[in-house]
């Protein structure tokens, strides 16, 4: 089991990494974090195996938390600049990953890990979902939400499709992919990534006003990594 931190100044960097980190049992995830100092502490401290990295942050940058760090955890780069590969590797990056980041690029970058080789579940990128006699394809990055209707889940696709199955919402909760999809309510699940906007306590996606349920709200906004009056 590898003891995992995520430190990037980008919020949606920080909640993809953490997602993908939370599906593989390998991986345990123990911080997320935009401040590279702190991140650097608990590193010193012994307290993480393995640290997520983005190369360009303001306070503390990727190269000199590595140089900080002095090889005391395995360290995976994050960036959108490709040129900045070479330096990481001269301070024994395991490996470098593009942004935006798949989950299939990943769990290559952690295949490297001693120990995880072999180990780790392939991503489909698709589901089944039986509706009425037949078993329908659906592909995960053409769903907008689901939406319980008392018998039936109700899912709502890109291209104005809405296709109705027996199947219960808290199935599909199990079955998606966590770091893709959010409850926000008793009746709704969402694509995180398919969010226009969100207004006081409701989110949009696709002109569809969806409200966030009261127990539900705490998980919603770590989920977005915001918090609520911070203004960030």
């Amino acid at each position: 089991m590898y003891r995992c931190i995520v430190i990037d100044d980008e919020p949606l960097a920080l909640n993809v990494l953490a997602g993908f980190i939370r599906r593989t049992d390998e991986l345990l995830l123990v911080d997320v974090t935009t401040n590279p100092v702190n991140g650097l502490r608990r590193v010193q401290a012994g307290e993480a195996d393995l640290v997520f990295l983005d190369i360009q942050m303001p306070e503390l940058s990727g190269i000199q938390f590595m140089q900080l760090a002095a090889n005391q955890c395995k360290i995976i780069l994050t960036t959108a600049y490709p040129e900045f590969a070479i330096d990481g590797y001269e301070y024994n990056a395991l490996d470098y990953l593009l942004k935006p980041i798949s989950f299939e690029r990943f769990l290559k970058a952690i295949q490297k890990l001693p120990a995880l080789s072999d180990k780790l579940p392939e991503q489909s990128d698709y589901i089944f979902v039986k509706s009425e006699y037949k078993l329908l394809r659906l592909e995960i990055n053409e769903m907008l939400y689901l939406e319980s209707l008392r018998d039936y889940v109700a899912i709502y696709t890109v291209d104005g499709n809405k296709i109705l199955t027996l199947q219960s919402l808290a199935s599909f909760e199990k079955e998606l992919p966590a770091h893709l999809f959010c409850r926000i309510h008793k009746s709704y699940i969402i694509a995180i990534n398919k969010i226009n906007f969100i207004e006081k306590s409701k989110v949009v996606i696709n002109n569809q006003y969806l409200p966030v349920g009261e127990f539900y709200k705490t998980d919603f906004w770590k989920r977005i990594n915001y918090q609520q009056g911070s203004g960030s």
